[in-house]
């Protein structure tokens, strides 16, 4: 039982556990959340339709609602209490709306802060095509694709100091005095730190999804042909890990020009970050698992999003040994907070992968096929339907509406 001082444990719902590495999820399990008011209000009202509908009543989910962000700050007056991570780690799995991270001193940003002290290392974002969704390539079915993005490391580490500071010029000097290594002396600067503990470990996740879910390619994005001891090792550790640890279900893209049969095994390559903007558009259908660096990753999972409709139509999850936490993938817009507007499709996807991780695979089934009925019928919010010819324009709940009545 956590030991909270601001929220008290449900009095509801069973806890989620773990035993020999492996979710053991009970029947009505508490699922912690964190609220995006309109679009949460939809989506939770699909999740439990869904459950509902798929086990006959028998499973329920148990919400436990938990603060972060200006909610957190109005009431507790703290952005981020210790309360919340504590929910999350004692309960397994968590799910949460957009968060705004606060302007100025404080939290560099609550989604990092999150993803760090509680060791969500992989940022995990399939972006697939739902037919109907208005996108601006000719072809959007191509897409599908699953991105693993280390979330931990990188620039994210929030290593640097600004221009001017004495902490600046004392790294400015070492730098020339001790390596050799002249910077202007107005720079700000910053520390890019890769691993090969943190990329290992995104690396070997990506396959083990890749060796599970019987895809075809895993793609390693880097810059090392710039960054050699930080991206191209994130390159070359990639490698390692996939000859040491999955012999026996891949190979390499150099095997296979030197002559090395394919024979059913996921092929393993490597892509330069910028080649692959221009490739994940001309030759879409050849990319199939990502792993890569935490910058990459962060614009590439845009990219990607925005050719199939955009992100608000993107889950994402961000995975540790230990938990799991599902997130929309998109900003808060808060000048349209509380007018029942904004697309819930990416918390309602996001929650489509939290029941496929819980093993409620009917119910993540009934969500999916009811949200792409109802695009199809070009019943969308303001966000698709100025895109669309002839849609019918919803509110936010009244899109959660229509997916529970096309599930």
């Amino acid at each position: 039982m956590p030991n909270f001082t601001i929220l008290k444990p449900p009095t509801n719902g069973t806890p989620i556990t773990r035993q020999n590495g492996r979710l053991i999820v009970p029947n009505d399990p508490i699922i912690p959340f964190i609220e995006g008011p309109d679009i949460w209000r939809a989506s939770v009202r699909v999740f439990d339709a869904a459950v509902a509908k798929a086990f006959g009543g028998k499973n329920r989910l148990a919400w436990f609602e938990v603060p972060a962000g200006e909610k957190a700050k109005e009431q507790h007056g703290e952005w981020l209490p210790n309360d919340t991570l504590e929910a999350v780690r004692a309960y397994k799995v968590a799910i949460k709306g957009p968060l705004t991270t606060p302007v100025g001193g404080g939290i560099r940003s609550l989604n990092v802060t999150l993803r760090q002290v509680l060791d969500l290392y992989a940022c995990v974002r399939p972006v697939r095509f739902f037919a109907g969704t208005p996108a601006p390539v000719t072809h959007p079915e191509r897409m599908n694709v699953v991105i693993f993005r280390e979330n931990t490391e990188d620039v994210y580490a929030g290593i640097e100091w600004a221009s001017g500071t004495p902490e600046a010029d004392r790294i400015i000097q070492f730098l020339e005095r001790e390596m050799g290594k002249r910077i202007r002396p107005d720079s700000g600067i910053g520390i890019k730190p890769i691993s090969e503990t943190g990329t290992k470990r995104l690396v070997r996740m990506a396959l083990t999804y890749a060796v599970e879910n019987r895809r075809k390619t895993v793609t390693i994005v880097h810059k090392g042909n710039i960054m050699k001891f930080t991206e191209g090792a994130f390159r070359d550790w990639g490698y390692e890990v996939a000859k040491a640890e999955f012999r026996e279900h891949i190979v390499t893209e150099d095997e296979v020009w030197n002559g090395a049969s394919r024979d059913g095994k996921i092929l393993v390559n490597d892509r330069i970050a910028d080649s692959v903007f221009q490739q994940i558009l001309t030759r879409t259908a050849d990319y199939d698992v990502f792993a890569t660096p935490n910058l990459n990753g962060d614009y590439l999972s845009d990219a990607c999003a925005a050719q199939v409709g955009g992100l608000g139509m993107a889950p994402g999850a961000n995975f540790g040994d230990e938990i799991g936490f599902f997130e929309a993938t998109h900003g808060t817009a808060p000048k349209y907070a509380g007018k029942d507007v904004i697309n819930p499709g990416s918390v309602i996807l996001s929650g489509v992968m939290m029941l496929r991780y819980l093993g409620w695979g009917a119910a993540a089934d009934l969500i999916e096929a009811g949200l792409e009925k109802t695009v199809a019928q070009k019943k969308v919010t303001y966000d698709l339907a100025r895109q669309m010819d002839g849609a019918t324009e919803l509110k936010t709940s009244q899109f959660a509406d229509a997916v529970i009545g096309n599930m």
